[in-house]
């Protein structure tokens, strides 16, 4: 039987949506999900996005196949997506938020009257053990610490936004050679769950640039959670405001670090392409 598909996309992050809120698992399997993000005998896509029935008093869960067929704790730029398509479902109009319950933990978008989306991102985690790493002891933060990757060190700092992330500070990151040492960073053996990896330029303190490597994806143009973590470490090391822009190869994500409630905000479009069946 045909599988009805939405394709939306979150800066050039695309993902393939499918309404799964008649049942408790995906209506695909990790297998299926990368003969459809193939992007020349599939659909095409970074990955496949569930909605599932709500949990444990959410409104929706959020299930995610990478397009290598792995599945991650959650995303940034796909929640996005998948509030769209949730309004899209119920046919709302209005502002309003969704709790959505992922494997990374609650998340809650917010549909904006200017038609952008702001999720509350939750709070950064910080010590070795949660991101996890063995890079340093697991009750302490890896902030500027150094690693050898690709017959270089990189001073790195890692922050868990429900998934995995290693930042590293770079004065040109156009000239980073992203498809070679993306994937060393991704399977380094200090990172047991993998990593993703971004490489910040700070223009300003207010401004930020930053390509991404995601873990099970490659090359993407653009990553939500790597936005929020990108702004933590930025913090950290004193290179950046709490509130910035950052701008990655598909367009700009708007972030913010409340010092009163100490969770990351994120504000940024998700646009739908097309639909289908599969």
């Amino acid at each position: 039987m045909a599988i009805e598909f939405t394709k939306y996309h979150g800066l050039g992050n695309d993902f393939i949506l499918i309404d799964n809120r008649s049942a408790s698992e995906p209506r695909l399997t990790p297998d299926d999900a990368v003969k459809w993000c193939d992007r020349h005998f599939g659909i095409g896509a970074d990955g496949v996005i569930f909605a599932l029935p709500g949990q444990d008093g959410t409104d929706y869960t959020m299930r995610i196949f990478n397009n290598d067929g792995s599945e991650p704790e959650m995303c940034g730029n796909g929640i996005r997506c998948l509030a769209k398509f949730i309004a899209e479902l119920e046919e709302i109009t209005e502002p309003r938020s969704y709790k959505i319950h992922t494997l990374g933990g609650l998340i809650t978008p917010k549909l904006e009257a200017n038609g952008l989306i702001t999720v509350d991102m939750g709070k950064p985690r910080l010590l070795a053990a949660e991101i996890p790493t063995t890079l340093v002891a697991a009750n302490q933060k890896v902030v500027n610490q150094p690693l050898e990757v690709a017959g270089k060190t990189w001073q790195v700092t890692c922050v868990n936004m429900g998934n995995p992330h290693c930042i590293t500070f770079v004065d040109d990151v156009a000239a980073i050679p992203l498809e070679t040492v993306g994937p060393q960073f991704e399977t380094h053996a200090v990172f047991p769950k993998k990593i993703n990896t971004e490489f910040i330029q700070v223009v300003r303190s207010d401004y930020l640039k930053m390509r991404v490597w995601e873990r099970g994806a490659g090359i993407t143009l653009a990553c939500g959670t790597g936005a929020c973590a990108s702004l933590v470490a930025g913090v950290l090391n004193g290179k950046c405001d709490r509130r910035a822009t950052v701008e990655l190869p598909g367009g700009l994500l708007q972030i913010e670090w409340s010092e009163a409630d100490d969770r990351l905000y994120m504000t940024g479009p998700a646009e739908k392409t097309f639909v289908g069946q599969r």
